[in-house]
Order: structure tokens, then sequence, then C-alpha cells
């Protein structure tokens, strides 16, 4: 039997831009990546490029805590992101960065560089590029893509979950690490990324809201999955 073009791309699944927003802990990145890689869709990991140029300001001796010179040199690094959902990268300058932007020290800067305006409007349109250049769709997740970044996605989900479950979780992560400790730091981040004057973290009004308090990372993929499969069948 054959197939003319006309007809596969009757067929062929609907592209989407999928956007799924949350605070730390929430299970975003894990989340996103199975579904994109489970959908055939890219993905791309918004917070890794915030961490990237935190790296580098850290690396260049700029003073994080100071906006303005933060604000100067937030054009100078050059930051790259793979959209493998199977293997996501980032470089800076051409350098990989996946591992140092990962640190404790990148941790306790990144809300400070990211409430920049300079700086997130920077990130930002690269993020809109990214998204606009993935033919066959593409899961963003982040903070602010479905206030913000990608207001137009064609899904929007925010995913929460119970400070506890969230420290738990990110302590899992992390040989060692103390639990309650985890849980202060995550509420204070928290309060930092919502109650910044530029792209705060909020729900948009027009999100699904998945609690993944009780869920397993699979129901929460299983979940997430239907949501995606229910547009691409309403496009």
């Amino acid at each position: 039997m054959s197939v003319t073009v006309e007809t596969a791309a009757r067929t062929a699944p609907a592209a989407v831009i999928v956007a799924i927003d949350g605070p730390s802990g929430t299970g975003k990145s894990s989340t996103s990546k199975a579904v994109a890689a489970k959908l055939g869709l890219s993905y791309l990991d918004t917070g890794a490029q915030y961490r990237a140029i935190t790296w580098w300001m850290l690396n260049n001796g700029i003073d994080v805590d100071d906006a303005a010179a933060v604000a100067d040199a937030s054009a100078k690094p050059s930051i790259e992101s793979g959209t493998d959902p199977s293997a996501p990268t980032i470089t800076v300058d051409g350098q990989d960065a996946s591992g140092p932007i990962r640190t404790q020290e990148v941790t306790s800067k990144v809300s400070a560089v990211s409430a920049v305006p300079e700086v997130r409007a920077l990130i930002t349109e690269l993020q809109r590029a990214t998204a606009a250049g993935a033919e066959l769709g593409i899961v963003v997740e982040g903070r602010d893509i479905g206030t913000t970044v990608l207001p137009a996605a064609d899904l929007k989900i925010f995913l929460t979950a119970s400070p506890e479950a969230r420290a738990a979780r990110r302590s899992g992560e992390v040989k060692g690490a103390d639990v309650a400790a985890t849980r202060e730091a995550l509420v204070k981040r928290d309060a930092a990324d919502s109650s910044r004057k530029t792209s705060p973290l909020a729900k948009a009004d027009d999100a699904v809201e998945v609690d993944t308090t009780d869920l397993t990372l699979d129901q929460v993929i299983e979940c997430v999955v239907t949501l995606i499969e229910e547009k691409r069948a309403a496009k």
C-alpha cells in the first residue's frame, strides 16, 4: 500500500508547543524529558539556561548581587541548548556546562541573576527562537513559559506539589542532603521567584494544574501525555 505525501501529512500528529511551569521539585524536568521522548517532541530546559548564564557570571568575576553589573555583562556569553530529550545539552561559549551549572553555588545565585530584566529579555528571545525552530513541536519547561515566554502555547501545564514532597525529592537527588534545609531553600527560592518584578513564577490563567504530591513519576507522565494527545487530536 502506497501513501501519498499529502496523506502522510494529514495523518502525521499535529505539531504542538507545550509549556510546563512550576517550582523546583515538582518533577518538571523528569516529566518534560520523558513526555517529549515518548511523543517525538523537542525538549528545552529553560532553567538550565539561567543556570548557565549564572555560572558564566561567577566564573568571570561578575558580582551577581550587583544587578547593573549583571545587566552590563548579560550579552557576552553565548549559550546554546540541545533539544534532544534523551540527551539534552547546554554549552556556554562552546564549553559543555551541563555539570558545572548544577553546583550549590550556582543554585544559590541563579534567582538573583534571573531576576535582572536584561538577562530575562535575552534568554526569553533565545527560548522563543528555539521553540519556533522545533518543526514537530516542543516541550518547554520553566517558571514563566506559559505566562511570558510562550503565552500562545498550545497547551500550558502547571505542576505543583507540597513543600515536603518537593524537599524529599530534591534531597533524594543529592547524597546526604538535609531534607529540612532543602525544604527551607525551596521555600526561599519560591518566594524570590514569585515576587520578582520581571516575569515572576506564576500559573497562567489557562493552564491545567497538576498536583504531583501523591503521584508517581509514571503517573504524572501519563497524565501529561494524555493532555497533549487530546490537544493534538483537537488541532
